[in-house]
């Protein structure tokens, strides 16, 4: 007891002597001036143009498909590279048009969260504010809902419409009309799948035949021509991927074996041009070198091609990421770098800037950057791109 009473008056003493100084310096006026009271909420906007640094991270968030979003990421900065976000929910798609100053995403809702009526939108939202200014609703419940693909959203007619992939599992394309805020029309794709933007009112779509399916759209959006041409692609010796790098209205594929194979949509009817090559073999590989994970094949300014190679190359393993970048020149038709990466990756893109930068999505969700020209790696941006990043878009 006496020492309880000795340790509470030590401690009466100190809180009076502590009392005692508080009081003398704020009768000195020695405390820092208060901080000004900051408005609440601090909402900024983002600038008119964005630099040329700047890129879309889709991050499809697999821990929480419902919460997907997509990174608006500064890659110059390593002290604030999240530049904001939006919500791409349930295995949402986007694309950004800043000629529209829009960034949208195709989505699904249900009216409990996870079931209940559901309700297929494209939200439309200003690149800005990044706030939402209007939404389009796709009846039917028919979305494709599927890990995010970019061929499965896309524009045409000037950017004026939106093309979304349906699957249910019929395919169809619904042809939504952005500035009137309506869909316009549905046309049936059976059997082909991803959607190319083809000649100025139009989409191209690869099938499982190996042909090719070009579609010419008319002023109300509805099917007015369309020509398949046979045996394309080779689906048995030769599988491509999905997602092409674009020159332009030239889309450069390639293949799960490293082969690379120019289409030209330019016209009403897409074709493959001549002058396909192969990416070669190099040392290394157990069992060999081969294209791996989610958004393989990227291009720059310059229309050098970037592809993601793994050497663990095998049947089945074109998602499983990769460790290295080949670079190609479809010039030359040949392979100009190899770039060395500090950890298995699952995409890849290209800034815009006059020094491109190679912007690598990890498979452990970290982001690296890599000079384009040297391959030389110059900054990581962490958890920048989120949970899971999966496509990257130069806006």
């Amino acid at each position: 007891m006496r020492r309880f009473a000795m340790a509470m008056a030590l401690l009466a003493a100190g809180g009076s002597s502590g009392g005692a100084a508080l009081a003398a310096d704020a009768a000195a006026g020695s405390f820092p001036k208060a901080l000004a009271e900051e408005p609440i909420p601090a909402v900024e906007k983002l600038p008119a143009q964005w630099p040329a640094s700047w890129m879309l991270v889709h991050d499809f968030h697999f821990s929480s498909i419902l919460d997907g979003r997509v990174m608006v990421v500064d890659t110059a900065s390593t002290e604030r590279p999240i530049r904001g976000m939006v919500r791409a929910a349930q295995f949402a798609n986007m694309l950004v048009s800043p000629s529209r100053r829009e960034i949208l995403t195709s989505e699904t809702f249900y009216s409990r969260l996870t079931q209940g009526v559901r309700t297929d939108v494209v939200t439309i939202w200003d690149m800005a504010t990044l706030l939402p200014k209007g939404e389009i609703v796709m009846p039917g419940g028919k979305r494709q809902q599927s890990v995010t693909y970019p061929q499965v959203f896309q524009f045409t007619n000037d950017q004026k419409w939106a093309l979304v992939a349906n699957f249910t599992p019929a395919q169809s394309v619904s042809v939504l009309d952005l500035d009137a805020r309506k869909m316009i029309a549905e046309i049936d794709l059976p059997g082909c799948a991803h959607l190319y933007p083809t000649g100025k009112r139009g989409f191209s779509s690869l099938c499982a035949d190996g042909s090719l399916l070009s579609v010419n759209l008319g002023p109300d959006g509805k099917a007015v021509a369309s020509k398949t041409v046979e045996n394309i692609h080779d689906v048995d010796k030769q599988p491509m991927f999905g997602t092409p790098a674009w020159q332009g209205q030239t889309a450069w594929f390639v293949s799960y074996y490293g082969r690379l194979q120019a289409f030209d949509f330019s016209g009403d009817v897409g074709k493959a041009l001549p002058g396909a090559f192969d990416l070669g073999s190099a040392e290394g590989a157990a069992p060999e070198w081969r294209p791996g994970g989610w958004q393989v094949i990227a291009t720059d300014t310059a229309g050098k091609l970037y592809v993601l190679m793994s050497p663990n190359g095998r049947e089945g393993s074109h998602k499983d990421g990769g460790t290295e970048v080949w670079v190609a020149d479809p010039a030359t038709k040949t392979r100009t770098a190899r770039i060395a990466l500090r950890s298995l990756a699952t995409a890849i893109g290209l800034t815009k800037e006059a020094k491109p930068q190679l912007i690598v999505a990890r498979a452990d969700g970290e982001i690296d950057v890599h000079d384009a020209a040297t391959g030389t790696f110059v900054r990581s941006l962490g958890k920048a791109g989120g949970d899971n990043p999966l496509v990257i878009t130069a806006p």
